[in-house]
C-alpha cells in the first residue's frame, strides 16, 4: 500500500505538490470544518484529501476545477467519518473571515450581525442547507459547480439556496430579538 501511495504521488512534480497542498488546503479544511464542526477531524479530512488526490491524479479528468474535485473528496471522506459510531456533534462557534469579495443581498443584510452570531446561525441550520450556503458564499462556487460537487440538478442548487436563505434570515432576526 505504502508502494502504491509512493509511485502515484511521483507522478506529479514535488514542487507542484507543494503548490496545490498551500493554494487549497485552507479550503478544503474549512470546508471540512464547516461540515464536522470539529477542528482535529477537519485536520485528518483535509490530510485523507489530498493523500486521496495524490493517490487517483490520473483520474482527474478535468471536467470540473481541482478546487472542486477536491472539495468533492472531502466531503466524502467527512460523510464517511460522520457514518462511524465514534464521531459525536459537537457545536463549533468561532470567528470565520468571509473570502467572498462580491456584495450579496444577504452579506448586506448581515453586515451589522456579529460574526459569531452569523456563523452560529449557519452551523445551526440542516446539513444541506448549511453546506450550500457555505459554498455559494464563503467560497464562490457558482451554481453548476454546486450542482457538480453536491450531484443535484441546478434547479434544486437555486432552490436550496433559497431555502437556506431564509432559514437563516429567520435565524438571525430571532436572534436580534425581531422574530
Amino acid at each position: 500500500m505504502e508502494n502504491d501511495y509512493l509511485s502515484s504521488i511521483l507522478k506529479v512534480n514535488p514542487p507542484e505538490i507543494e503548490t496545490l497542498v498551500n493554494q487549497y488546503w485552507h479550503d478544503v479544511w474549512q470546508y471540512a470544518l464547516f461540515l464536522t464542526r470539529q477542528e482535529h477531524l477537519a485536520e485528518d479530512i483535509a490530510q485523507e484529501t489530498f493523500i486521496r488526490a495524490f493517490r487517483s491524479i490520473d483520474s482527474f479528468r478535468g471536467q470540473c476545477e481541482w478546487k472542486t474535485w477536491l472539495f468533492r473528496i472531502a466531503r466524502n471522506i467527512a460523510f464517511n467519518y460522520q457514518k462511524s459510531a465514534f464521531i459525536k456533534r459537537v457545536t463549533l462557534i468561532g470567528l470565520f473571515k468571509d473570502s467572498r469579495k462580491v456584495q450579496s443581498a444577504e452579506s448586506d443584510y448581515f453586515a451589522g450581525a456579529s460574526m459569531d452570531e452569523l456563523w452560529k446561525s449557519v452551523l445551526e441550520l440542516p446539513r444541506i442547507y448549511r453546506e450550500i450556503l457555505i459554498l455559494d458564499n464563503h467560497y464562490g462556487l457558482s451554481h453548476a459547480e454546486l450542482s457538480e460537487l453536491l450531484g443535484i440538478s441546478t434547479g434544486t442548487v437555486k432552490s436550496r439556496l433559497h431555502r437556506a436563505r431564509a432559514k437563516l434570515a429567520k435565524r438571525m432576526k430571532e436572534v436580534d430579538g425581531h422574530g
